[in-house]
């Protein structure tokens, strides 16, 4: 997604920013903020396109994606600031804090995920994004979480780097 988002939009980076407390996925079994910072960043390794970004994990409450922008918005002023997701987020943009608002800071760029299509999102939202043209890939986060823990292979699903760190730190089982 995030080679096809620097190739169709041209821009010269993209910023990774996990969610340190995701909103929306209270009580689900997630990784560490750390740990998650820290397999994105082996996930990127030889790409200097490609960065990861803490920012949400040095703020003290919950993670909201209009107060990230925001912040990179007065950090980047003039520079196109676009916010990557999947179509499974945009059907989802109506539960989000300040999803008007949010689509306004931004350029907002949407790339297929299998079961989900623009027509599913609320029509306010769906002639304020950007559809990417590439192939709907099947894998999720949570799919990966589910393979390891049941001791499933994740190899070819994630970076070997990556593969290699959650077994080191056994995480999701």
């Amino acid at each position: 997604m995030a080679e096809e988002a620097l190739e169709q939009l041209r821009l010269s980076t993209v910023v990774f920013v996990p969610a340190a407390r995701p909103p929306h996925k209270r009580g689900a079994s997630l990784a560490s903020f750390d740990d998650r910072i820290e397999m994105v960043r082996r996930a990127l390794l030889g790409n200097a396109r490609l960065s990861v970004s803490d920012v949400e994990g040095r703020r003290p409450d919950v993670s909201y994606t209009i107060d990230t922008v925001r912040m990179f918005r007065r950090e980047r002023p003039g520079e196109k600031l676009c916010l990557i997701v999947g179509s499974d987020s945009l059907a989802q943009l109506a539960t989000w804090k300040s999803p008007d608002e949010l689509l306004s800071e931004c350029e907002f760029v949407v790339a297929p995920r299998p079961g989900f299509t623009v027509e599913q999102a609320e029509p306010r939202f769906r002639d304020r994004v950007r559809l990417l043209d590439m192939p709907s890939l099947d894998v999720s986060s949570s799919d990966i979480r589910e393979r390891v823990r049941l001791g499933r292979s994740i190899r070819y699903l994630v970076p070997s780097e990556v593969e290699a760190y959650i077994r080191e730190k056994n995480l999701y089982r």
